[in-house]
């Protein structure tokens, strides 16, 4: 496994299934950005808030035509079995939801505080243990690190606007400072 952080902003992405699983993966999605479509025979878990489409029928074969990656929550092997297959002809990025063989990615368990995002995976062996280790991990980082993240992109974008380059350049003392409270640290409190 490669861990790596995918933009999928404006990108079209699909959920089959919208039982209490899909529609939590379809929330992730749409947070990432993502133009989320959704395909149920049922509607068992009202879906978050911006989902682009939900059409109310069966999996059929060609739906992931228009779509770069998949999320199949059907609970239903057969229908699972007939995505996998869709998937592998048409190059679409699946996760088969509880089917980690099955699947070219994962969710990971995620704390955001602003552009810092920390995931931690057991490559799909066991979810609820990312979850535990994500927490633990939360508990112990400084409560302001996206305000840190913040500052320095601005101090990156003034040192490339005067045409400097950052590379060589040693962010340690800079970034210690902002993490041990330096004078020009705006205050904050943890909210999750």
């Amino acid at each position: 496994m490669l861990p790596l952080a995918v933009n999928l902003v404006d990108r079209p992405v699909v959920v089959i299934g919208a039982g209490a699983i899909g529609a939590g993966k379809a929330r992730l999605l749409v947070e990432a950005g993502a133009r989320v479509s959704v395909i149920a025979r049922e509607i068992l878990v009202t879906p978050p808030e911006g989902i682009v489409s939900i059409d109310n029928r069966s999996y059929r074969d060609g739906d992931l035509a228009p779509y770069v990656l998949c999320v199949a929550a059907t609970g239903d092997p057969v229908t699972n079995d007939r995505i996998v297959d869709e998937a592998r002809r048409t190059r679409t990025w699946l996760n088969v939801v509880d089917d980690p063989a099955r699947s070219d990615f994962y969710f990971t368990a995620v704390h955001r505080d602003g552009d810092v995002v920390v995931s931690v995976s057991t490559q799909g062996a066991s979810p609820a243990l990312a979850q535990v280790i994500r927490t633990m991990v939360r508990d112990r980082l400084p409560s302001h690190l996206g305000e840190a993240a913040a500052i320095l992109r601005g101090e990156r974008d003034a040192l490339h606007a005067r045409g400097e380059s950052t590379e060589g350049y040693s962010w340690q003392a800079r970034i210690s400072q902002l993490l041990d409270h330096g004078d020009d640290w705006p205050t904050s409190k943890r909210t999750d």
